[in-house]
């Protein structure tokens, strides 16, 4: 078995702005989904929780066809890597505003949270990527002007 070079604190960081990026312009699901790890995912949304690549999939088309005009705005972000650099623990908070439109309304709405979360990072053998193998959204804090989910 090859030797999985460990991961570094920098990646990891990179690894989490590029996500937040990629949602917040609706990147492909293919530019995402080698963030998330081929054989060991647990994510933890308030609305569902998925434990593959396809579940992700599937997730992701739902919410881009409800959610428009994202901002992700990273409030902190703490990386804690391993001695032997085999995994990372990640404790954010990310400002998340979205609007969206519930039909017949005339208006869209506006939500604004801040997501409390944790997450674990591996290197995937299949990409050699970093990759998360853990994602949960510890709470969502509804910010004065938002509406709430």
């Amino acid at each position: 078995m090859t030797q999985l070079a460990p991961l570094t604190k920098e990646e990891i960081e990179a690894m989490v702005v590029d996500w937040y990026q990629g949602l917040d312009v609706h990147r492909a699901q293919v530019d995402l989904i080698k963030y998330i790890h081929s054989t060991e995912l647990q994510m933890r949304f308030p609305e569902a929780t998925l434990r593959t690549q396809a579940e992700f999939e599937l997730w992701f088309q739902g919410v881009i066809r409800i959610f428009f005009d994202e901002v992700h705005t990273m409030q902190s972000l703490d990386v804690k890597v391993s001695e032997d650099g085999s995994k990372a623990d990640v404790k954010l908070v990310v400002r998340w505003e979205a609007s969206r439109w519930k039909p017949p309304a005339a208006n869209s709405e506006r939500l604004r949270f801040d997501a409390y979360q944790t997450w674990e990072i591996k290197r995937c053998p299949k990409s050699l990527a970093p990759a998360i193998t853990i994602y949960i959204v510890d709470e969502l804090r509804q910010l004065e002007g938002g509406v709430p989910l």
